[in-house]
């Protein structure tokens, strides 16, 4: 009788396949997530760049109606001088407002 030679066994590939797949599967789903994110980011910034302007125009009027009734104070109208001095009881600076914004 011939003994049969002694055969190496090989490790299965598999569990190495299924982790390969399973890293595949991970990356391919963060990206997904980080460019849909991304797009959502992109569109929030858009909706946000109108309003950013809106507020630096109405900034600027009412600093405009500001520079105006301290104009106004200082050439003596009684309601002007009212108004610039209930502001400065509540706490708005006139003197920094007056000055232009760069």
């Amino acid at each position: 009788m011939v003994k049969p030679e002694p055969t190496e066994r090989r490790a299965s590939s598999l569990p190495l396949i299924l982790i390969m797949v399973a890293l595949l599967v991970w990356f391919g789903f963060q990206t997904f997530q980080l460019v849909l994110e991304r797009s959502n980011l992109i569109s929030l910034q858009g909706s946000l760049v109108a309003a950013v302007q809106e507020s630096q125009k109405m900034r600027a009027q009412l600093e405009t109606l500001i520079n105006k009734t301290t104009e106004l104070a200082k050439q003596g109208n009684a309601s002007a001088k009212k108004v610039v001095e209930e502001l400065e009881k509540r706490g708005i600076s006139i003197d920094a407002a007056a000055q232009p914004s760069k």
